[in-house]
């Protein structure tokens, strides 16, 4: 499953600036572009989560 800029924001409750900012930087997850979508894999917003809980405890 593929999810879009503005529903990784709302699955980790930020703003989509906030994830664009991420991306920018290349802090956020793992992104793709298809056309002129940038697009995230579940899997890929999935394990950044699970990277950055395990990096904070």
């Amino acid at each position: 499953m593929y999810m879009t800029t503005d529903e990784v924001a709302s699955l980790l409750r930020t703003k989509p600036s906030t994830v664009r900012y991420w991306r920018h930087v290349g802090e956020g997850p793992r992104s793709f572009k298809a056309g002129r979508r940038v697009l995230y894999a579940r899997g890929d917003v999935d394990a950044w989560i699970k990277a950055k809980l395990e990096q904070a405890s």
